[in-house]
């Protein structure tokens, strides 16, 4: 075989193979593998003028197809199957070769895989990718984790397939050493979760409280992406609103079932948030929404239920609430990039990671789901304030979401009213209002913990774990 391979791409499935064509696209020659080697040359023989394939039919033939050091792109499904190509592949390479995994793998699987190849010499980059199949073709947000080493290997190209952003930075950076990547990307699937449960709310509340049609909610949607809220997720869902099916000639949204799927980054989420103790309330609503759409049995035998008859709006407060759903999903939007954004931050910490909120920020604005002008103030905020603690710490987002707060809580009010669920508006007010309060009710809960446990409590006026001697003989003594 004479000429060698920049990359190869093994698990040419959509993703994969888009990722191929994509090096193929810019200049880099690309060794192709899948487990069946029909898929191998189906697409060559589909896309071989895009640019320089090299198919081959076992491991050890793509091995020896690429250049050293070398560089392998994993596109396999996350848990089991990557361990099976990483163990087949691996005996094969020599110390400063390269593994990439491209799928939506766990972070600590990624920590374990690149610990145990480190030991061998191999470096392991854990990679997130994100922007579906036309992102992978034209242009993903790339989020590689792993040495630095690696990244000075791989990072040149990745930076020439991955989106650009519209001031002509590339969408991705190396986000930190060994599970940072996949880590960040998981945070992202949760930011992404959140998001797209604000706009259902919104949507919701505009058809059964204004009374809106999903062609004039598609048009209100359209109206607000080109304001602030301008984004990737919005643009899509004015078009699935305005869709008709061809079958029945209703709305398409009327004929879809109301069952939404997850594949697990937003759970994921959702359980390490947990383990950092980091509130991700708005990710977590969404999570628990998707889970409970699921439940048609309970759902079903629940209707009966009493709820409130509230009547649509007429023409006139119908404009006024709309605007005022405007509002609320811009501000419940800043609190879930607020909650996602911290989580980042104290994973960082706790794995060491010293990733670059700003960097994160940055290479969101192109290529991932969740793309969105607003990305790029969040840049220039952290930026502008590395050690900035939080996103409502910025005063441009406290501002905005402080002159949006009157509308939300009428938004959330009516929502109440008409018994619409918003889950992911109130939980996103719930957790602005316990920022800015003098007091929590926490206080309460420690004296209820040492009441039946002993747990011990803090005051405020001196220093030190404190135990009150609760009962008849009544007295405080210091702990510890």
């Amino acid at each position: 075989m004479s000429e060698k391979a920049d990359i190869g791409v093994t698990g040419l499935a959509v993703m994969g193979g888009n990722l191929a064509r994509n090096f193929a696209r810019h200049g880099f020659t690309v060794a192709l593998h899948n487990r069946t080697k029909a898929r191998t040359d189906a697409l060559v023989a589909q896309y071989g003028d895009e640019g320089a394939f090299v198919p081959t039919a076992t491991a050890e033939e793509f091995v020896a197809a690429l250049e050293r050091p070398r560089r392998l792109l994993v596109m396999v499904k996350a848990g089991e199957p990557t361990d099976a190509v990483i163990a087949e592949f691996a005996p094969l390479l020599e110390p400063g070769d390269v593994i990439i995994d491209g799928g939506n793998a766990h972070f600590e699987d990624t920590r374990r895989r690149e610990r145990a190849l480190r030991e061998q010499g191999i470096h392991f980059v854990g990679t997130g990718v994100s922007g579906g199949e036309e992102g992978a073709l034209n242009g993903p947000s790339i989020m590689p984790g792993g040495s630095a080493e690696s990244y000075a290997s791989l990072g040149p190209m990745l930076e020439r397939i991955a989106a650009k952003a519209a001031d002509g930075r590339p969408c991705t950076t190396h986000i930190g050493p060994d599970g940072a990547g996949h880590f960040v990307k998981m945070v992202h699937n949760g930011i992404e979760y959140a998001d797209m449960q604000l706009i259902a709310e919104a949507y919701h509340l505009l058809r059964a409280v204004a009374g809106y049609t999903p062609r004039q909610i598609a048009d209100t949607f359209r109206t607000w992406n080109e304001g602030r809220l301008e984004s990737y997720l919005i643009e899509i869902t004015a078009e699935v609103l305005a869709h008709t099916d061809a079958a029945t000639g209703r709305p398409f949204v009327d004929v879809v079932a109301d069952q939404a799927e997850q594949k697990g980054t937003g759970r994921w989420t959702v359980q390490i948030a947990l383990d950092l103790g980091v509130p991700v309330s708005g990710i977590a609503e969404a999570v628990f929404a998707r889970a409970l759409s699921g439940h048609a049995d309970l759902r079903a035998a629940s209707r009966h239920l009493t709820g409130p008859s509230g009547t649509a709006l007429d023409e006139k407060a119908a404009g006024v609430f709309a605007d005022q759903v405007e509002q609320a999903l811009y501000a419940s939007k800043i609190v879930s990039y607020t909650q996602g954004f911290h989580q980042l931050q104290a994973g960082s910490d706790e794995y060491g990671w010293d990733i670059d909120l700003g960097a994160v920020a940055s290479i969101w604005r192109g290529g991932c789901i969740i793309r969105a002008a607003f990305l790029d103030r969040i840049t220039a905020a952290y930026d502008g304030r590395p050690d900035l603690p939080s996103l409502l710490s910025d005063e441009r987002f406290a501002d905005e979401i402080g002159a949006a707060q009157d509308d939300w809580r009428e938004v959330v009010a009516a929502a109440v009213r008409h018994g619409v669920p918003v889950p992911g508006f109130s939980a996103a007010l719930a957790y602005y209002d316990a920022l800015r309060a003098e007091r929590l009710p926490a206080a309460l809960t420690q004296g209820q913990r040492d009441f039946f446990g002993a747990h011990t409590y803090r005051r405020t006026d001196r220093d030190g774990a404190f135990h009150t001697r609760w009962g008849g003989d009544r007295g405080e003594t210091a702990a510890g």
